[in-house]
């Protein structure tokens, strides 16, 4: 089925979402190529942002129209200072961010060669997660979505369930984690986006169709969808077909963070109340309209700029039973 989409602007007032999970001060370096062993590589260009699955997402809520607030934890450092104000002056309210005594900040090394594909070192020190925060049922309602991703999972889990009781979106980020973090966390969740690595890792086959299949029967409750960059994104509709969306063609040039903005696109549309495939397009659109810009959740576009591409977007929706293009 070919259609095209036109996705309006934000509503008035904007809506509100909560995300929670990683704050990073993450160091980009681009080369030219990815080492393949032990030696020197010399950059290009270089820049410093932080950032982090729920701390990108947020920001690309920020700048598709809607109100961002992040809950993730940073140490009593330098560090966490710079986290904190650089995210505070992209838009984001961090007032609910724990600071933790003694604790380190979480950093990264991030090497992004000329095809957009990253090498990715992070530290996460442990103690940052150690005290985790009551969430209520009460407080959640100040919110129109909530989005956890996997680096805080006791945190998420209380606010998974404390906005399934208060009636609102409960979105994971279903990313690559730690044994027994997904099958702990999606339960709790109303929405799953799960990245293709974790696709096949909690569904045990390299079939994008077929691993979608299998996550909806793990986790019948929920709306399931996976992403798989080139290959555009995957989801179990409600008529329980498996529908897919073809990826924008686009020249990358960084995919850091194109999947977080992804997450963030997709938590606002949500909340906005757009149906499943406006929230797909807008979602995919925005991701890659990121990847053409170097420098990680930087490059995430505003309302305006994924309104303008949609224009011109002639976006192929194919659904089971139809063949369903996929790259190898």
């Amino acid at each position: 089925m070919m259609t095209s989409s036109v996705v309006g602007p934000p509503p008035v007032p904007p809506r509100r979402v909560l995300c929670i999970g990683a704050a990073v001060l993450d160091t980009l370096f681009r080369v030219r190529s990815l080492p393949m062993g032990q030696g020197k590589i010399l950059p290009y260009e270089m820049l410093q942002v932080a950032e982090g699955m729920a701390s990108s997402a947020a920001f690309a809520v920020a700048r598709l129209g809607g109100h961002a607030s992040l809950w993730g934890a940073v140490g009593d450092d330098a560090t966490g200072e710079r986290i904190l104000s650089d995210l505070g002056d992209s838009g984001i309210d961090t007032s609910g961010m724990t600071v933790v005594q003694g604790a380190r900040s979480a950093i990264s090394t991030i090497l992004i060669d000329d095809e957009g594909e990253r090498l990715i070192v992070p530290f996460y020190d442990q103690r940052l997660h150690d005290t985790v925060r009551q969430v209520t049922e009460n407080e959640i309602s100040a919110f129109d979505a909530v989005l956890v991703d996997v680096r805080w999972p006791k945190l998420a889990l209380r606010a998974l369930v404390a906005a399934g009781k208060a009636g609102k979106p409960a979105i994971l980020d279903g990313d690559v984690a730690g044994e027994g973090v997904i099958e702990m966390l999606a339960p709790a969740a109303s929405h799953v986006v799960f990245s293709q690595p974790a696709a096949e890792r909690l569904a045990g086959t390299a079939d994008l169709v077929e691993s979608v299949g299998r996550l909806k029967r793990k986790f019948e409750h929920a709306f399931i969808s996976v992403t798989a960059g080139e290959n555009g994104s995957l989801w179990f509709d409600q008529s329980g077909d498996i529908r897919h969306l073809a990826a924008p063609k686009v020249r990358a040039i960084d995919t850091l963070a194109a999947g977080d903005i992804f997450h963030g696109a997709f938590a606002l549309a949500i909340a906005e109340g757009l149906p499943i495939e406006e929230t797909m397009r807008l979602s995919s659109m925005a991701a890659a309209l990121k990847c053409q810009v170097f420098g990680g959740r930087i490059g995430a576009p505003t309302r305006a700029q994924v309104c303008d591409a949609l224009r011109d977007w002639k976006v192929r929706v194919s659904q089971e039973g139809e063949h369903i293009e996929l790259s190898r």
